[in-house]
């Protein structure tokens, strides 16, 4: 005798097999709490890092407000919005979009790629400017790095012209290195990176503008960069009025972009303007989440987290790709109590210390020597230039130590001969260290312009 199965039978074993492609997280939740930038919600179970959506309405009209996920405890998820919250309301409807792919790809995409080039995006990847969609090639993929072996890190063993001769000549900087430039507020450092910008002989620039004003932003993108490196910029924006979350997301992405042409093998200039506006929106998210401040407000993590932001620029294991990278840091109140600049301190490759004395004067770019350090020039120079360099900075140190006797003319001549030649040379030592915004000094002329300063006075 055959028995027949009854048609539910094949409607149960499709639900079955239904069923075990379901995910094993709850995609929907409301909104129960707004902490300052922390949002909290119930009911939404996925993991950190995953992007999801908030509804609201505004004037009877729907529209979604990008969030991503933070943090968990208990029944609860945080989550930071990636815009204002003025139209959330209690209950609001919080929500996982349905990947066509998968139930777990819900982590948010960024643009990657030569289409990029020229462009100026937001902290997402989305263009801001008005140049349209992108032309070129554009892969779109997670902000993903891989961290490297120190043991394989290609050495520093290549110059990086800067084209700016003091620079070059007393602070040489070697391809790949990591340098500060720590810079009260209006002292010319927007002026110095536009220098650098300009002059450097590299393959892509990633610019990542943190928490400027919107009118800085303007003014770099059509003023400080020209049209031969803004053809090959990437410029990342997220001002000063943009969500913290936004501001340390225009980091990480920016870093993102330069490992990513660093791996095919191409010489970057990753320049992060500033890192001390990076640290402070990480400070937001960290004590709105309740984090313990250690100091200054900063919480513990903040030790951490910028050398692992730093580390991921250098020379990687491949012998071409390097990025070279300059982070701007802001040494306003007391730099003595500052945890921003003593991290950056101690993990950069160098420091340039821009002078609000030397500004004031009109000389520019204002670059303190004295203060200032390359920790890797002298393993890339030549032994000759090393000589002329250490014996400039002498006399350069020598005269601002005795600055008042020789302005108040209660010095001999005679009584010290370092100082003989000093006085001798300075106003020609000045005008070296001056440079127009314009003009370019190659690392060649610029060494040959430095002998020429010693040999021609004949004072060593």
């Amino acid at each position: 005798m055959i028995f027949q199965k009854n048609p539910w039978f094949y409607e149960l074993d499709n639900f079955k097999n239904k069923i075990k492609f379901l995910p094993h997280f709850i995609l929907s939740g409301y909104l129960i709490s707004i902490n300052d930038l922390v949002l909290e919600v119930v009911g939404l179970h996925h993991e950190i890092g995953s992007i999801c959506y908030i509804e609201c309405f505004k004037n009877f009209k729907r529209f979604l407000v990008t969030c991503e996920i933070i943090g968990f405890q208990e029944k609860k998820t945080f989550l930071i919005a990636f815009d204002c919250t003025y139209n959330f309301f209690p209950k609001a409807r919080v929500f996982i979009k349905n990947n066509s792919q998968s139930f777990f790809e819900n982590k948010q995409i960024f643009p990657f790629g030569n289409g990029l080039l020229g462009r100026v995006l937001d902290s997402t990847g989305i263009p801001i400017d008005t140049l349209g969609s992108f032309k070129g090639e554009v892969v779109y993929n997670t902000v993903y790095h891989k961290q490297i072996n120190p043991l394989k890190r290609q050495p520093i063993n290549k110059i990086f012209d800067t084209g700016i001769r003091a620079i070059n000549s007393l602070l040489t900087i070697g391809r790949g290195q990591r340098i500060g430039i720590f810079a009260r507020p209006g002292v010319g450092k927007s002026l110095l990176l536009g220098m650098i910008t300009r002059h450097s002989s590299v393959d892509i620039i990633i610019i990542a503008l943190i928490g400027e004003r919107n009118r800085e932003v303007l003014d770099f993108v059509r003023q400080v960069l020209d049209v031969t490196s803004l053809k090959k910029s990437i410029i990342i924006v997220s001002s000063a009025d943009s969500p913290p979350i936004l501001r340390v997301k225009a980091a990480s992405y920016a870093t993102s972009l330069a490992e990513f042409f660093r791996s095919l093998n191409k010489n970057v200039l990753l320049i992060c303007d500033s890192l001390t506006r990076y640290a402070i929106a990480y400070r937001e998210i960290s004590l709105s989440l309740g984090s313990f401040p250690i100091s200054r407000g900063y919480p513990a993590s903040i030790f951490s987290k910028i050398p692992e932001l730093i580390e991921r620029t250098g020379n990687s294991e491949n012998k071409l790709g390097t990025i070279t990278s300059f982070y701007t840091i802001l040494t306003e109140g007391d730099m003595d109590n500052d945890p921003i600049l003593d991290i950056s301190k101690s993990i950069l490759d160098g420091h340039i210390f821009l002078s609000d004395k030397l500004a004031n004067s009109g000389h520019y770019p204002a670059i303190d020597i004295e203060t200032s350090i390359s920790r890797l020039m002298s393993s890339i120079i030549s032994p000759e230039h090393l000589k002329n360099s250490i014996f400039l900075k002498k006399l350069i140190s020598c005269y601002n130590t005795n600055k008042d006797l020789v302005t108040l003319g209660a010095y001999t001549n005679g009584q010290n001969l370092l100082l003989d030649q000093a006085i001798k040379i300075w106003p020609f030592l000045e005008k070296f260290l001056q440079q127009d915004f314009l003009l370019n000094y190659s690392y060649r002329t610029s060494i040959i312009q430095l002998e020429k300063l010693l040999n021609k006075l004949k004072i060593r």
